[in-house]
């Protein structure tokens, strides 16, 4: 089972930072809005929820692998509940590769499959270094290819 880059760490650590920005500013808003809560509890917001995300964003990074085999695309993530996925071949519709801003600056994309079936069905390889996605890319395209001709 290959691994995730260790920079994708800084992109999940940096949005939960703004989770955390974002519940601290939530209180603020309740706090001039809504009913007086001091202003102390949106500091105290703002560090319980970044107190979680840094171990959150290292235990996700330490158990999300993924490994192409024979027969599919095979996923392993989930910190507290564990999730396994295998995507066949012959579900595949299409192969992107994405990169965002922050992804970018960081050297890294992230290769989406498209499956066919059911909505949201979708997986992502998160934080990949953008040769190795690349690869990826043209892999798994490589491998659709050839279980459509299987398959006819």
């Amino acid at each position: 089972m290959e691994s995730l880059h260790p920079r994708v760490r800084i992109i999940w650590g940096l949005a939960g930072l703004l989770s955390a920005v974002v519940a601290g500013l939530g209180v603020v808003i309740v706090d001039a809005f809504l009913f007086s809560v001091g202003q102390w509890l949106a500091l105290l917001a703002f560090l319980i929820v970044f107190s979680c995300v840094v171990p959150y964003t290292l235990l996700r990074y330490r158990v999300w692998r993924f490994e192409i085999r024979d027969d599919a695309l095979h996923l392993e993530r989930g910190v507290f509940t564990r999730v396994e996925t295998a995507v066949p071949f012959v579900r595949v519709q299409h192969v992107d590769t994405r990169r965002g801003p922050v992804a970018r600056l960081l050297g890294l994309s992230s290769v989406v499959v498209y499956t066919a079936g059911s909505r949201g069905a979708d997986v992502t390889v998160p934080g990949l270094r953008s040769e190795r996605a690349n690869a990826l890319h043209d892999r798994l395209r490589e491998l659709t290819i050839e279980s459509e001709e299987d398959a006819v």
